[in-house]
């Protein structure tokens, strides 16, 4: 009876509203709504109205313990744009194998390189995978986070079957190829934890998907929940957010650095007795193939990049990470210990960190070695390689048809790949200068760093303050905001 009647009091104020609204033509009321008009609706004569009427009364009248609820591409459209400023994600190429975790039947999906199809933002991100939170209703209050409890933004929130059948309809489709997924607190880490854990169990046994998952864990949870999901996800993320307690606490009041690191120090012993074949049947399902990752936020705090590369290279060193990611800092919401919220973010610095990083993980540098404590931050003009060759410039030029490996890979210009085509190449024959253009390497920059046969190609004998004004890097400053998939962007959301 309550129902019926306040179905009819919305009809009457809804007419009356409705001859002041205008219905497009596409049948769409706001971004990214539509819903179909129910069998048996009091305006049968008017279907238009009958959209507005059932809209309302999905809205307004539907909410339970403090989440509206929505349809599903209500729920998607606020849950995907709640996910968008958490960028680790991306995929590992993991290669997981049948076995006893997923369902009987034919397995769906591939996370081997050969099934992940990469689709990239303009600055490196990958967009190929559903990006999505389990609920954007969250019990912390941080804040520097768009979904922290004091904000009043949209809440929505996803059943496990619902993102599961969500996850499936868009992989078939060929949206995606792969699953991020991230949750809000709800009740308590361990509870959230549940859910997670609920809808990666009906994508593997249910729907009988094997391809690309990446899940970040709840800080606080349990370590049998982190056990759990690690044998259903490829890879697991613990975002540690900031590099020291004190920054934790002035922003995120009831989190701890210590609750980011006990699950990596987990999922690290963990991996490790999962590729032990004495410990483990071949068969038996693999923990976190994909390894794990985490995330850093730049720019929030007065953090610098010493602090901030120093706390990457500990992670990769003591938790063996895949990955750490470097979030420039979006202005959200307005508080005293925060950029202003008319501040731009800080893009540069990200990429600059980026490059850094790659440094520490693939050119074997170390973070004393890009930074110290007269230099704290990344220069803006230069890469870190460039900026580091200046800072050393007694050590160049280097004689590529003697210089081993790690010399060749601190030039800048030079590769990985390019090096160890160097290497191989030197073997035969003497290298010249157009040889290394055919091998790959960007002579612009290393014409200034390298010999070959003694003989000096650079157009000029520079000192480093004016050879640091050529090698700058203009482009890096020309950096665009970071741009991600919308899910309105789906030709699904368009019929």
């Amino acid at each position: 009876i309550g129902q019926r009647l306040c179905s009819c009091i919305c009809y009457l104020l809804i007419d009356e509203l409705y001859q002041h609204i205008r219905w497009s033509s596409s049948g769409q009321w706001g971004r990214g709504f539509r819903t179909p008009v129910p069998i048996g609706c009091p305006s049968v004569g008017n279907p238009n109205k009958c959209l507005i009427i059932v809209g309302f009364c999905n809205i307004i009248l539907m909410k339970r313990r403090g989440v509206v609820y929505l349809d599903l591409m209500q729920k998607l459209s606020i849950l995907g744009e709640a996910a968008r400023y958490d960028v680790s994600c991306s995929s590992s190429g993991s290669v997981r194998g049948k076995h006893a975790a997923l369902g009987k039947g034919p397995s769906i999906g591939n996370a081997a390189p050969s099934g992940i199809c990469h689709s990239w933002s303009d600055d490196g991100r990958c967009i190929s995978l559903l990006k999505v939170l389990m609920t954007n209703h969250c019990e912390y209050n941080c804040s520097y986070c768009i979904n922290r409890k004091d904000n009043d933004n949209p809440k929505a929130a996803f059943t496990p079957e619902e993102l599961a059948a969500l996850t499936m309809e868009f992989y078939k489709r060929n949206y995606i190829e792969g699953l991020f997924l991230s949750s809000g607190v709800v009740k308590s880490p361990d509870h959230t934890m549940s859910l997670l854990i609920e809808t990666l169990t009906l994508l593997r046994r249910k729907y009988c998907f094997n391809g690309y998952i990446h899940v970040k864990t709840i800080p606080g949870a349990s370590p049998e929940a982190v056990i759990a999901i690690g044998y259903l996800a490829d890879r697991v993320s613990a975002n540690i957010e900031f590099c020291t307690d004190e920054s934790l606490k002035i922003l995120a009041p009831g989190k701890e650095l210590r609750t980011a690191l006990s699950p990596m120090a987990l999922i690290r012993d963990r991996r490790e007795e999962s590729g032990n074949p004495m410990m483990h049947p071949i068969r038996s399902p693999r923990f976190v193939p994909g390894g794990q990752s985490t995330q850093v936020i730049v720019g929030a705090t007065g953090e610098r990049d010493y602090h901030i590369l120093s706390m990457s290279e500990r992670l990769y060193k003591n938790y063996s990470l895949k990955r750490v990611y470097y979030s420039a800092y979006i202005p959200v919401n307005s508080h005293p210990n925060l950029p202003a919220i008319t501040s731009t973010p800080p893009i540069l610095r990200e990429h600059r960190l980026y490059q850094a990083d790659f440094l520490l993980r693939f050119y074997r540098f170390t973070a004393q070695e890009l930074l110290d404590n007269d230099n704290r931050d990344l220069d803006f003009e230069v890469d870190p390689k460039c900026d580091w060759a200046l800072r050393n410039f007694e050590q160049f030029p280097v004689e590529v048809n003697k210089a081993d490996y790690d010399t060749l890979l601190r030039v800048p210009g030079i590769g990985t790949l390019s090096a160890k085509r160097i290497v191989a190449a030197r073997r035969l024959s003497r290298l010249g200068f157009e040889d290394l253009r055919k091998i790959g390497v960007i002579l612009k920059r290393a014409v200034y760093f390298i010999l070959c046969d003694g003989k000096f190609h650079a157009p000029y004998d520079l000192e480093p303050d004016m050879l640091r004004s050529v090698l700058a890097d203009k482009q890096g400053k020309k950096m665009a905001s970071p741009l991600q998939m919308r899910i309105e962007d789906l030709d699904l959301l368009r019929v």
